[in-house]
């Protein structure tokens, strides 16, 4: 028969709770409500394969009311149970504590505190359980215990955790007594914290009155190191003294030499103000020079521009005099007119009117010689259609072209003519813009031929600009005058059109 066989056990009644105590929501051994019992359930608490249930349940109606266990003894009850649970078949385990038994010991007392501590409170087959396996690891103590001898020189929080769990004789009171070991425990731990603050305090206070001693010897040598010291002063103080007079009789020499400095400087500032005010007198008459020199220039210029305007007028008048005298007429037809009609095809007979030129801000050759005075433009047509757009047909090359130099013409207002080879194979062209002349050379003749025609019919001194990148052209039309210019710089200018 084991130690815990020989014992009465006797199973735990509801506990209850003192008035104006409120129970902790954690399962707390001995505290709060246990829960239903297993009559008050009518569930059985043997598992499956218990052989001593039956007995075990007869005896739990006996039962005494649970005291409240201190911290530390709950404490020490639920990490004995979870050393016990190792090991454990699930059969001898409540279902709810099956799943914490497969944690380490340490993490299972952690974690399953409140669950085991309900089922030790409220399952005494699971407590009785828990108790053999417990008492038998504890050894000797754990017999004592069981068989209720409680040996005096063991640890109370020990001794109180086995009595909770095997529930001897006497157990109530021995966890009462361990309350009360836990509370002079911590009485008397409080009573040395006191004594050791005590003892700190007066170490603290023996070490100032020491320090205050040495300070105290500190502060008579200081007093008397101030006293030699005033002694020296005194005698710095003298001597200070007589410094004081010497330097206040310098300060009035000094200040005499002063006033006197002062004075020259003022009859110099005085007279570098007169000088400066005769610099700017003289600087005033300079500027009044300059103006009147200003001034007669003004005149000057303004005579010269009336001598040369009175001489263009005159020169104006002289013109338009012997145009009269000579009887001068305004002109319907240019030079250009005579070449087309004598050595040229016309696509039409309608005659371009002439436009007043105009001048242009472009930079570029081109548009520096197409800004002169009545400036005639003769095209190579072919020549520029082909470098610039041969892709195209014929038909639409030259109509791309004519296009292009109506709006040159329409900008500066010259006269333009472009010439292209052989009339015989055009057909219903459309009219040219203004102040555009498209000719075309006749049979036998080329566009060269043509081209220096109209240049060589041109009087002297007329500008004509002549665009062909043809280098015989441009020789030709040089010698009699007439100005060359590639036809790039042309289809450059249409493109900004």
């Amino acid at each position: 028969m084991t130690a815990a066989q020989g014992r009465h056990v006797r199973p735990p009644r509801k506990p209850t709770v003192p008035e104006g105590e409120t129970v902790s929501g954690e399962a707390n051994l001995s505290v709060g409500d246990p829960g239903p019992t297993a009559e008050e359930t009518g569930q059985s608490n043997a598992y499956p394969g218990d052989h001593h249930a039956g007995a075990d349940h007869e005896e739990a109606h006996d039962s005494e009311p649970e005291p409240v266990l201190p911290e530390a003894v709950r404490q020490r009850v639920v990490t004995l149970t979870s050393a016990a649970m190792t090991g454990m078949p699930d059969s001898e385990l409540p279902p709810p504590l099956r799943r914490i038994a497969r944690f380490a010991p340490q993490r299972r007392a952690k974690l399953g505190a409140a669950a085991i501590a309900t089922h030790l409170t409220n399952d005494p087959v699971f407590r009785q359980r828990i108790a053999d396996r417990v008492l038998a690891e504890a050894g000797e103590l754990g017999a004592a215990v069981a068989n209720g001898d409680f040996p005096a020189a063991a640890d109370p929080i020990e001794l109180a955790a086995l009595a909770y769990l095997a529930r001897p004789m006497g157990w109530v009171e021995l966890i009462g007594k361990a309350n009360d070991a836990v509370r002079a425990e911590a009485e008397a731990a409080l009573i040395a914290e006191r004594v050791r603050q005590a003892e700190q305090r007066a170490s603290r206070a023996e070490a100032d009155r020491d320090a205050m001693t040495a300070e105290l010897e500190r502060l008579r040598d200081e007093v008397a190191a101030l006293r030699e010291r005033n002694n020296g002063l005194s005698m710095e103080i003298k001597a200070l003294t007589k410094a004081l007079r010497d330097a206040e009789h310098r300060e009035q020499k000094a200040a005499a030499t002063l006033a006197s400095e002062r004075g020259r400087i003022a009859r110099t500032a005085a007279d570098h103000e007169a000088e400066v005010r005769r610099l700017k007198a003289k600087l005033a008459d300079a500027e009044a020079a300059l103006e009147t020199a200003r001034q007669a220039n003004r005149e000057i210029r303004a005579a010269g521009d009336a001598r040369l305007w009175l001489l263009l007028e005159t020169l104006e008048r002289t013109a338009r005099g012997l145009q009269a005298e000579l009887g001068f007429k305004p002109v319907e037809r240019l030079p250009a007119d005579f070449v087309a009609d004598t050595a040229a095809e016309r696509p039409d007979a309608a005659m371009p009117g002439s436009r007043k030129a105009r001048a242009a801000d472009d930079p570029s050759w081109l548009d520096e010689l197409l800004g002169m005075p009545r400036v005639h433009l003769i095209v190579d047509g072919y020549n520029v259609t082909k470098r610039g757009f041969g892709e195209l047909s014929l038909e639409q090359q030259r109509r791309r072209l004519v296009t292009g130099l109506g709006g040159i013409a329409a900008q500066t207002g010259i006269e333009v003519t472009v010439v292209f080879d052989g009339a015989e194979r055009v057909h219903g062209l459309p009219p040219a813009p203004r102040n555009v002349r498209v000719l075309f050379s006749r049979k036998g003749e080329t566009a060269d031929d043509l081209i220096r025609r109209l240049v060589r019919a041109e009087p002297s001194g007329r500008p004509v600009v002549v665009v062909s990148s043809d280098r015989e052209v441009a020789d030709g039309v040089r010698r009699h005058g007439a100005y060359p210019v590639a036809s790039d710089a042309l289809l450059r200018r249409l493109s900004r059109t």
